[in-house]
């Protein structure tokens, strides 16, 4: 059994030493990749630093120029709505005057139409109504006329006279 026991022993101690061997293996890697990793880090400072350098006094020289801007175009803007609301102001004024105007002008052409159409009316009745009258009494004579040119030339045949005296009433 002691020979089971040394055979353990030795067993372990292999096994303890490759552990050893194992993990000093690993803490060199770490020591390299840290260093990389410190270089690495070391050279990006060296490139970055200046360039944060350059857009911070970018930054610094612009941001008042960018502030300035920005209230510029924040008055401009105030400006413009000014101008909007005078401008729709005007407008509807105009637009109300028109249309006061176009109420005014709808009124005057429809009391032309009106004495318009009443001076249609009295000229008709004043000028037409003797004209037809007239007409009425020409006409009567015209009859009149044949009536008596018919009883002359007729006068042996009472037919065409009759039915001109019907004409005639």
């Amino acid at each position: 059994m002691q020979n089971w026991v040394t055979f353990f022993i030795v067993v372990t101690a292999v096994a303890v030493v490759l552990q050893m061997a194992i993990l000093l293996a690993m803490f060199l890697q770490m020591r390299r990749t840290t260093e990389n990793v410190n270089r690495l880090v070391g050279e990006l400072q060296a490139r970055v630093g200046p360039i944060l350098t350059r857009v911070q006094i970018l930054l610094d020289d612009t941001q008042p120029k960018i502030s300035g801007m920005v209230s510029d175009a924040s008055h401009i803007v105030y400006l413009a709505r000014g101008q909007a609301q005078k401008v729709d102001r005007v407008f509807t004024e105009a637009a109300d005057r028109l249309r006061g105007q176009l109420v005014k002008a709808d009124r005057i052409l429809t009391g032309a139409l009106e004495a318009l159409e009443d001076a249609g009316s009295q000229f008709r009745s004043s000028f037409w109504r003797p004209v037809q009258k007239v007409s009425a009494l020409v006409q009567g004579i015209r009859v009149g006329i044949d009536l008596l040119r018919s009883r002359r030339g007729n006068s042996k045949s009472d037919g065409p006279r009759e039915h001109e005296e019907e004409l005639f009433i």
